[in-house]
């Protein structure tokens, strides 16, 4: 869960407790490197390409992949916001966020997206973001980038670029940010 949901809202009424460092700000930084050299090499061109971050967590990691999309390839791409809380089937156990905003820069129609976000865990997320995107446009194709891939999915759902697969208990907790990849638990207050 992204740092601001847990300001805001601390998940299940406790607070987040790292319990160890998985990925450092260089492995992360790292692993944003090899994913946008794999977008680039899977799309052959980013004339048509369209970055859209997760609110919360995969925002920061879309405008990073476009960083380095630019560094390596020379263009500058597109980079989106999208907030799926309500397309979200379990709108009522999770907090919305009125600050988590949907920018989308670009009609989507005939354009090649990769929505981008922090952890992927039962895969409703992306369910989710899969049809808030069709109130953009219809995109030629959508593809999937994670940073940590945990396991425990409850749909068919699974990530084209993945950061790091890590195994995890279904009651961990995993801190992504450009500073890190953190593993730990919500302790109850």
């Amino acid at each position: 869960m992204a740092e601001r949901e847990r300001r805001l809202t601390p998940p299940r009424g406790g607070v987040f407790v790292p319990r160890g460092q998985v990925l450092s700000a260089e492995d992360v930084h790292r692993a944003l490197t090899r994913i946008a050299h794999e977008i680039a090499e899977h799309t052959r061109g980013l004339a048509d390409l369209v970055l859209v971050g997760l609110q919360t967590g995969g925002v920061p990691l879309a405008f990073k992949l476009a960083s380095i999309l630019e560094e390596v390839e020379g263009e500058v791409v597109p980079v989106g916001t999208l907030d799926v809380a309500f397309y979200r089937d379990d709108i009522g156990l999770r907090p919305v966020l009125p600050e988590a905003a949907t920018e989308i820069p670009v009609d989507l129609t005939g354009k090649s997206v990769v929505l981008v976000d922090d952890v992927l865990f039962s895969g409703r997320t992306v369910r989710a973001a899969l049809n808030a995107l069709s109130d953009y446009g219809r995109a030629t194709n959508v593809r999937l980038a994670v940073m940590i891939d945990r396991g425990h999915r409850e749909l068919p759902i699974r990530p084209d670029y993945v950061g790091k697969n890590l195994p995890t208990r279904p009651d961990e907790q995993v801190d992504v940010s450009l500073d890190g990849v953190l593993l730990g638990e919500v302790v109850k207050r």
